[in-house]
């Protein structure tokens, strides 16, 4: 039957990567649905120790590895995100935005997304002096104070990995002890540039300029603290995460907490539907134990279709291992740079993905006189020679002096595509713009239908800038998204910076995380969004 498939995993992180490669390998027809980044929360981690039979790795890179190995299997990966379910009968329906799709069972594995804690002056410093990824925004408080409020393992393993930043780290956790791991918590109580309070909550914080106050209690003796410093200071916030429930409440069963209630087979109180990964009860939420819980539902759900195969006659068509059209795939082993340039395996995917491209692209240089614009001609210049479709041009220094270096992708008539980035697009902003590359030829990455529409109905000149760093693993989504905004618009221009070239975009938008999202004069936004995100923004919504 058309889109049929035996099984639709709803979340594309480590539990529903496996599950997806458990299934293609058992030769059913499987499709991954994934809303925002597919690897969920691991692929921000900067190093991952304790995963089985692997010293050392990144969260990133793990996760990219069980999709390629469920690629190589047949398993198919769409960016849409999952609106509404009918899982009665035997045969199923998922809702998208970009139409319905058909399946004998389902996997739920939307997992979970950050907490705020809510302290006054939370939600109004966002990006400009509160954060919530250490990796992506530590350095912007090096030689400053950062504190910490958290007690988990996110807060320990994370407060030991700003320490390579700040100057001195606070960690305010709220009950008498951390709730974590003795061997992760006594890293951080033992640092000597950590000091831990227990019983101790966030109460305010403040400034004009970033922050330079905080208040905070200790809950058992009753004491308030207040911190006023001339400079200002950092506070990441780590308190755990909430279950992504919210499509399937009356759907699936759920506790009072919002995580979905399931049986020691991951089964839920839906026939034919499971769960997998941290949007479910669990004592322990890490990446192995999201694999496990992939790993046993897919072979519940394997039992479950093989009997609905029996029961109707009817079957999806075989799985056929191939690159899905929606996801590309560059591992860069987070530089792609001048030295070395491109490895022979980079080399080829590139050769996968600029085949595919449908028109030739220009791509015009901006230089000045600073050794970043000589690294960036390098890396072009490298690039560009992988493939008669792309075509380079070193325009006026003066034109965009300001703004230089840059790259802007063209047309090959020198159209502007909307596209440019400000820097050298490696690190983790490589596979953004290749990926932009591919959007702005042609024919691009899927679009819900609703987005398109959204995105179309656009008619003002709408300019967007995006500020990263190239060590920021959430900034690439956000990239990614405005991008393919733009590419579909030509009314839309996305314009990405690497901040660390332009400091005074980084003073004009007191920018202190990324990635920090700019629509036209000064309408500023900080952290990962998609396109329907974006669109809301750019709206006002």
């Amino acid at each position: 039957m058309e889109n049929l498939y035996d099984v639709v995993i709803v979340g594309g992180g480590p539990a529903g990567l496996t599950a997806a490669l458990y299934l293609a390998r058992a030769k059913y027809r499987v499709l991954v649905l994934e809303k925002e980044q597919f690897g969920g929360q691991i692929a921000i981690t900067h190093e991952v120790v304790n995963y089985p039979g692997i010293a050392r790795t990144s969260g990133k890179a793990l996760t990219d590895t069980i999709q390629q190995q469920a690629e190589h299997f047949g398993a198919e990966f769409r960016l849409s995100e999952a609106t509404g379910f009918d899982l009665d009968g035997d045969i199923k329906t998922v809702h998208t935005g970009n139409g319905d799709y058909r399946c004998f069972g389902v996997l739920l594995a939307t997992g979970a997304h950050p907490r705020t804690v809510g302290f006054q002056g939370e939600e109004e410093h966002k990006g400009r002096g509160v954060a919530y990824c250490a990796t992506c925004d530590g350095e912007f408080f090096t030689g400053k104070e950062i504190f910490v409020v958290g007690g988990g393992y996110a807060a320990a393993e994370e407060s030991v990995f700003l320490t390579k930043f700040a100057r001195h780290v606070t960690i305010l956790v709220r009950k008498d002890d951390f709730s974590c791991a003795a061997s992760v918590a006594d890293q951080a109580k033992n640092h000597e540039k950590i000091t831990v309070l227990t019983n101790t909550v966030m109460e305010e914080v403040s400034g004009d300029n970033g922050l330079t106050y905080a208040r905070y209690k200790n809950t058992a003796t009753g004491e308030v603290t207040e911190y006023k410093s001339e400079e200002s200071f950092g506070v990441f916030v780590f308190a755990g995460y909430a279950p992504a429930t919210e499509a399937v409440k009356g759907v699936v069963e759920l506790n009072e907490q919002g995580y979905i209630i399931t049986d020691a087979s991951q089964r839920t109180n839906v026939p034919g539907v499971c769960a997998a990964g941290d949007v479910c009860i669990k004592p322990l939420r890490q990446v192995v134990t999201a694999t496990s819980d992939g790993a046993l539902a897919a072979t519940e759900l394997e039992k479950y279709v093989a009997a609905i195969h029996r029961k109707t006659g009817l079957r999806a068509d075989a799985p056929s291992p191939k690159q899905s059209e929606t996801t590309v795939a560059i591992e860069t082993h987070e530089t792609a740079g001048t030295d070395g340039l491109f490895t022979e395996e980079m080399r080829q995917q590139l050769d996968t993905v600029f085949s595919r491209m449908k028109k030739p692209l220009l791509l015009k240089l901006y230089l000045d006189n600073r050794p970043i614009s000589g690294e960036l001609e390098s890396f072009i210049t490298a690039l560009t020679a992988l493939s008669d479709k792309l075509e380079l041009q070193v325009c006026d220094r003066q034109a965009l002096e300001t703004f230089a270096p840059c790259v802007e992708v063209c047309l090959a008539d020198g159209a502007p595509t909307g596209l440019a980035f400000h820097g050298v697009p490696s690190g983790h902003e490589f596979t953004s713009f290749v990926l932009g590359l591919y959007n702005a030829a042609g024919p691009g990455q899927t679009i819900d239908a609703d987005i398109q529409q959204e995105i179309a109905a656009i008619t003002i000149p709408t300019d967007i800038k995006i500020l990263v760093t190239l060590s920021c693993t959430m900034c690439p989504d956000l990239v990614v998204a405005a991008q393919r905004i733009a590419a579909a618009n030509p009314n839309i221009t996305a314009h990405v910076y690497d901040i660390h070239h332009f400091e005074n975009l980084k003073n004009q938008y007191k920018v202190m995380s990324v990635p920090c999202l700019v629509v036209g004069d000064g309408k500023v936004s900080f952290g990962k969004k998609n396109m329907r995100q974006v669109l809301d923004f750019i709206r006002g919504e």
